[in-house]
């Protein structure tokens, strides 16, 4: 099957980075192609493919509409014409109508820790996903990692999800709806497939928000200012320390499935329902704070409930409304599969310079470059981020000069220093 010609919407780096969104741990459907810079995934039915430069992303679906396209988009205006559907997932799910360069020059100004870390990692947006999708996905996050859950994430769709498209070899499906994971024989077939324990917590969490809640349950516990795709935003509630209280009701309604925990609880409430302020706090999080913002002492020693609440409630008061999608570009940041694209270099020039019979002038010029440097394949290079300085590899290297439009991968962060002292030239002569 064709892909259709390129639409393109203006859209710069600093409002979303694709490279980076896409990889950090939302979503784990969506399949690049290193050597076309291209990212592909169904969403509602359509394969789209992405890709972006500097000023504009680029997006496109198959030429011929599938059969499934119909039939996932259930709730949805059909009158819309095909190119205005595409154009309004893609807002949709990159919850376009925030500003994200606002939202990072209002956490830098409050917290000097996020703002060292975000010039390096600006355009990480929250993904608005498919609630459903973001449950399963976050219930085999359990003791996994991402290439782990892209993995069964892509087992699901291939054994129990509708078949999209067929393009350059590769079959794309849809996520399953609950339903379908819904049915006899589901949890056996999951063990074989490698998803372990998960497989009970999947089908049990299938028969429960299919069979014993009410058709639309889990939309219903949306963020009202970011509903499930079609819906119509309304006004939300009075943010408070711990959360609006439409966030901690769905937090809560959560619990009660199979598998689901307070972090999973939270990653889905951020990136499925839309509540901004969810914090997930995982082992790593914890690290973080512990790291960064002098937790780990006093009645903080370890990860426990009370500490959990502890730690989202100062990011809240620290970050605000939108306090998860700060969350999430330092968890970003911290991440070993992201070290690849942190690559420091450090140049230094020593001048010697006679001012007089007894006195020489010593300058010392020190220039450092971090760049940002796109992975080529989907499988980053593992660096340890305190080995970056010391040990550059050949990608480290800085470019000569920064070509206007040039991609987040290119861009290069500069400072330099320059360091004046005068000593005896006999003091000089006696030095090691």
């Amino acid at each position: 099957m064709a892909l259709s010609e390129w639409r393109k919407l203006p859209l710069s780096l600093s409002e979303l980075c694709i490279n980076t969104t896409l990889r950090c741990g939302q979503s784990f459907r969506w399949h690049n192609i290193p050597e076309q810079e291209e990212w592909r995934c169904v969403l509602y039915g359509h394969l789209l493919s992405l890709k972006q430069d500097s000023n504009y992303l680029y997006y496109r679906t198959t030429k011929s509409s599938s059969s499934a396209s119909t039939t996932a988009l259930s709730g949805v205006e059909l009158g819309v014409g095909r190119d205005d559907q595409l154009l309004r997932i893609v807002k949709h799910y990159f919850h376009l109508s925030s500003n994200l360069a606002d939202l990072y020059a209002q956490w830098s100004s409050h917290d000097p820790n996020f703002k060292k870390k975000a010039s390096q990692f600006t355009g990480i947006r929250i993904l608005r996903q498919d609630p459903w999708e973001a449950l399963v996905s976050f219930i085999c996050s359990s003791n996994n990692n991402i290439a782990r859950i892209s993995q069964m994430v892509e087992k699901l769709c291939v054994n129990y999800g509708p078949f999209v498209a067929n393009v350059d070899g590769r079959a794309y499906h849809d996520f399953p709806s609950p339903e379908a994971l819904a049915v006899q024989g589901v949890e056996s077939k999951l063990r074989t497939l490698g998803f372990g324990y998960r497989a009970r917590y999947i089908y049990q969490t299938a028969v429960m928000v299919s069979q014993e809640r009410e058709k639309g349950w889990l939309e219903s516990l949306c963020n009202p200012e970011a509903p499930a795709f079609g819906g119509e935003p309304k006004a939300g509630a009075e943010m408070r320390p711990e959360g609006r209280e439409g966030y901690r009701e769905a937090h809560e309604q959560l619990l009660e499935l199979q598998g689901v925990g307070p972090k999973v609880s939270d990653c889905v409430c951020l990136m499925g329902l839309g509540w901004g302020e969810s914090v997930p706090v995982d082992t790593h999080v914890w690290q973080i704070a512990q790291r960064d913002y002098r937790f780990g002492k006093g009645s903080h020693k370890s990860l426990t409930k009370a500490t959990y609440d502890a730690v989202g409630n100062h990011f809240r008061k620290l970050w605000g409304q939108e306090a998860g999608w700060a969350h999430s570009v330092l968890f970003t940041a911290d991440l070993r599969s992201f070290a690849d694209r942190l690559a420091a270099t450090k140049k230094v020039n020593v001048a010697v310079k006679e001012e007089d019979s007894s006195t020489v002038k010593i300058e010392t010029e020190v220039t450092s470059a971090v760049t940002l440097i796109a992975p080529k394949d989907e499988e980053a290079v593992k660096v340890k981020a305190t080995d970056i300085a010391s040990k550059p590899t050949p990608k480290a290297k800085a470019p000569r000069g920064k070509k206007r439009g040039a991609s987040p991968d290119e861009l290069v962060h500069k400072s330099q220093t320059t360091e004046t002292r005068r000593v005896s030239k006999r003091t000089r002569r006696s030095g090691p």
